[in-house]
C-alpha cells in the first residue's frame, strides 16, 4: 500500500498550521528519492501516478496593526461631530478674519483638511465615536458659519495629550497662526505640564533653544503687556526690549508711553537707556557722520524695525558701515536668528 512507502504519502503533505508557529519563509517540499539510481528516463512521477496534488503553500501574511495603516486619507465629517481641542494654544480668534475665511471657503472650498483624532465617548445611549480637533479651528468655525454639512479632515492616531498639543503648536506655528504670547504659552505648557526641555521643544519646532527661551520669557511681562502683544498693539521686539527692565512698574510705565506716543524701536531703545541711567548722547564720531540722505535714514529705520534693536547706518561716499546694537546675549541670539531665518538655516 501507499502508506507503507517511506512513512506514507501523508508524510509528504504539510500539516495545517494551527497558529502556534508562523513560518518565516516559504517551505520547499520534495518527494523522497525512490528512483534508486534509475536513469532519468525511467524515473517515476509519484504525484502523477497516484493522481493527487500537493496543497498550495500559502505564505503567511503580516498582521496589520493600527499604526501600519496610512492615516493621511481624507474623510468627510459632520462639523458637529468634531469637538474643540482642549489643548488649543490659540486663544484669540478674529471674528472678521473668520468671516473673510468663510467667504473664501464659499468661493473656493476648503483647500486644506482639518486634522482630528478619533475618540470614543460614553453617553446614556452607550458608546459613541466622536472626533477631537488637533488643528484647523478657524476652518471649523468658518464651516459652521456657512452651515456646511461635512468638512474634509485627516484622522491622526494621536492619543496622548502631549502629542495633540505638540501637533497643534507645530501646525499653528508653521502657518504663523499664533501670536507670540500664544506661542509662549504653548511652549511653557509643553515644558511645565509635559516635562519637555527647551532643547526638545526647539528640535520639534525647528527653532533654536535660545529662540524658545526668549519667547517663553515674554510670559514674565505684566499681563497688560502680554495682552497688548497678543492683540498686536505691541510688537514682540518691543516686548523683548521691555524685558531688559527688571522693574515691572517701570515696564508698565514705558509700555504706556509706547501706546500713547507710538514709539518706534529707536525711540523705545533711547527711552529704556534713559530709564537705566545710560547716556543717550551720540558719540563724537557719530556726530561727524550724519545721514547722507533720506534713503539711508529710511533703510536704518527698516533695519531697526526688522531686528528689534538700535541700528546705525553711516556712509562715506560709496562705502559705509552698519552697526547693530545689542544689550544682552538673548538680544544677540534674537538678531542672529532673524538673519539666519531668511535663508532657511539655524544659527545654533
Amino acid at each position: 500500500m501507499i502508506s507503507d512507502m517511506h512513512g506514507g504519502l501523508e508524510s509528504l503533505i504539510p500539516k495545517k498550521n494551527d497558529g502556534t508557529e508562523t513560518p518565516e519563509e516559504e517551505i520547499e517540499f520534495r518527494l523522497p528519492d525512490v528512483t534508486g539510481g534509475i536513469p532519468k528516463e525511467h524515473s517515476i512521477d509519484l504525484a502523477k501516478s497516484f493522481s493527487f496534488e500537493l496543497p498550495p503553500i500559502v505564505k503567511p501574511q503580516p498582521q496589520v496593526h493600527k499604526h501600519d495603516i496610512k492615516e493621511d486619507r481624507i474623510f468627510h465629517i459632520e462639523p458637529d461631530q468634531i469637538d474643540p481641542n482642549p489643548h488649543q494654544p490659540r486663544r484669540h480668534f478674529d471674528e472678521e478674519g473668520i468671516r473673510e475665511l468663510a467667504n473664501s471657503i464659499r468661493e473656493f472650498g476648503i483647500l486644506q483638511p482639518l486634522i482630528v483624532s478619533k475618540v470614543a465617548k460614553e453617553s446614556e445611549f452607550g458608546e459613541s465615536v466622536r472626533y477631537e480637533l488637533i488643528a484647523g479651528e478657524r476652518r471649523l468655525k468658518a464651516a459652521k458659519m456657512l452651515g456646511l454639512p461635512t468638512i474634509p479632515a485627516i484622522i491622526k492616531n494621536a492619543s496622548p495629550d502631549v502629542e495633540k498639543l505638540e501637533m497643534a503648536v507645530i501646525e499653528n506655528i508653521q502657518r504663523t497662526d499664533l501670536s507670540p504670547i500664544e506661542s509662549a504659552r504653548a511652549m511653557a505648557k509643553l515644558q511645565d505640564e509635559f516635562g519637555m526641555t527647551q532643547r526638545e521643544i526647539a528640535s520639534k519646532l525647528g527653532k533654536s533653544r535660545e529662540s524658545v527661551s526668549n519667547t517663553v520669557r515674554l510670559l514674565s511681562l505684566p499681563s497688560e503687556i502680554q495682552n497688548a502683544i497678543g492683540e498686536g498693539k505691541v510688537s514682540e521686539s518691543q516686548g523683548r526690549m521691555l524685558l531688559s527692565l527688571e522693574d515691572p512698574k517701570l515696564q508698565s510705565s514705558i509700555f504706556a508711553e509706547i501706546l500713547k506716543d507710538n514709539l518706534t524701536v529707536r525711540q523705545l531703545e533711547s527711552r529704556i537707556r534713559k530709564a537705566k541711567g545710560i547716556s543717550t548722547e551720540p558719540k563724537e564720531e557719530q556726530k561727524m557722520s550724519p545721514f547722507a540722505d533720506a534713503e539711508t535714514k529710511a533703510l536704518q529705520e527698516q533695519l531697526e524695525e526688522f531686528l528689534g534693536t538700535k541700528v546705525e547706518v553711516t556712509r562715506d561716499g560709496k562705502s559705509g558701515k552698519i552697526v547693530i546694537n545689542f544689550y544682552s546675549q538673548e538680544e544677540l541670539n534674537a538678531v542672529l536668528e532673524k538673519f539666519f531665518k531668511q535663508n532657511g538655516s539655524q544659527p545654533f
